[in-house]
């Protein structure tokens, strides 16, 4: 308790955020999970499934955009606030009667939690630039790095809790669990995070949402294709082609796919160690090297799909290395954001690069399910290598050097 309280003002601002994020996290990944295994139970196709989510994908276009605007504006303390408090509407909406769950209905509900996740992720990562000292770019690595891996750490142990829920206490009562705990971790978010935190000097205009700055332009333009190259084959395409290529039952892909995540976010927590990047470092470089390497492995597993060759053993394999390679490519391109941003207002460049983020997302969800249902998974692939490649081709327009 001493450590806790011997702690500096920043580190201890930093430590609510992160446990902010973390208390989130676990109930957007039980959500998730628990939508998808109840709305099974109920009979639906993995297709109408993933269009549940349509709309939280959507909204999360929109509201990084919007909820930059509101961070500078208001402080990054209320939007992250905020973004807590929908949480919970979202989780009390779904603790309704079994008859009243329409598609619609939880489509609505999958809108506020998507707003939610962005606010409070916008809110989370925009706030470590105000909180690190100017020009110590390791600790503000690191700081990213850690936040951001542990964080996709969590949302697989929240598939696992959601699972677990789900069993033990009904689909209305995990989400009344859910939505109690996320209240109380809002009722200390309002008291001890600084009111302060990430405000703009200078009132934005609200055209401001739209970045001025070349390198981010193209870092939100490269985050786009790379977030769409994982989500064209991982959200629908994978998860069915287990079931129906290899036979797997709905808890072993969920598991599986639950200790991907988890060591996905495991990488990315360590991704400064395993990069090493050394004072004046080149952004152009270094995100065009990680990008061709991801690109060869996606290529790999889509021809040995094309080619029928150890389809099981390739896809498996490739896609750990898959896991590795996007984890470190996502932390690096975290980094740059919010080392790039404008330290005044930085929530609205992280907030339009966020923007660019949800837009992969959902492209890649909506392609995921079509082009899936139409030509199978060897094409999802094939489109994903044709996205990484055109994220590593935009990222060579980087500068050649970071300026702070």
């Amino acid at each position: 308790m001493k450590r806790l309280t011997s702690l500096s003002d920043d580190i201890k601002q930093y430590l609510v955020i992160t446990g902010n994020y973390w208390a989130f996290t676990l109930t957007d990944g039980a959500l998730r999970m628990l939508v998808v295994l109840h709305f099974h139970a109920l009979g639906y196709s993995p297709l109408s499934i993933a269009m549940l989510f349509l709309f939280y994908e959507i909204f999360g276009v929109v509201t990084n955009l919007v909820g930059g605007f509101l961070g500078a504006r208001l402080g990054l303390n209320k939007t992250m606030n905020i973004g807590l408090a929908i949480q919970v509407i979202a989780l009390l909406m779904l603790a309704v009667p079994a008859e009243w769950l329409t598609v619609v209905y939880v489509m609505i509900a999958q809108a506020l939690s998507g707003i939610a996740k962005d606010l409070n992720k916008m809110s989370a990562k925009s706030s470590i630039k105000a909180l690190v000292a100017a020009g110590q770019e390791g600790t503000l690595f690191k700081w990213v790095a850690l936040l951001t891996g542990s964080k996709n750490a969590l949302k697989g142990v929240g598939f696992f809790l959601g699972g677990l829920l789900l069993t033990l206490l009904s689909f209305k009562g995990a989400m009344l669990l859910m939505a109690g705990v996320l209240a109380l971790v809002w009722c200390y978010s309002l008291y001890a995070l600084k009111s302060d935190l990430g405000k703009a000097k200078s009132k934005p205009k609200f055209t401001d949402i739209f970045s001025k700055s070349r390198s981010i332009n193209i870092l939100s333009a490269a985050r786009l294709f790379l977030f769409g190259a994982r989500d064209v084959w991982f959200v629908v395409a994978l998860p069915v082609f287990l079931s129906q290529a290899f036979n797997w039952d709905h808890w072993t892909v969920g598991g599986f796919l639950a200790l991907w995540v988890i060591g996905y976010g495991f990488v990315q927590s360590i991704a400064p160690k395993v990069m090493n990047l050394k004072e004046g470092f080149s952004p152009a470089i270094e995100t065009t090297k990680w990008a061709s390497l991801l690109a060869l492995v996606t290529l790999g597993i889509a021809l040995s799909l094309y080619f029928n060759w150890q389809v099981k053993t390739v896809l498996i394999t490739g896609l750990m290395l898959f896991g590795v390679l996007f984890a470190i490519n996502s932390s690096l391109h975290s980094y740059l954001i919010v080392s790039m941003a404008d330290a005044d207002g930085v929530s609205l460049d992280v907030g339009f690069y966020y923007m660019a983020n949800a837009m992969g997302r959902l492209i890649g969800t909506v392609l995921s399910g079509w082009v899936f249902q139409l030509y199978g998974l060897a094409a999802c692939l094939a489109i994903s290598f044709g996205f990484v490649i055109l994220a590593g081709l935009i990222s060579k327009k980087l500068p050649s050097k970071l300026i702070n």
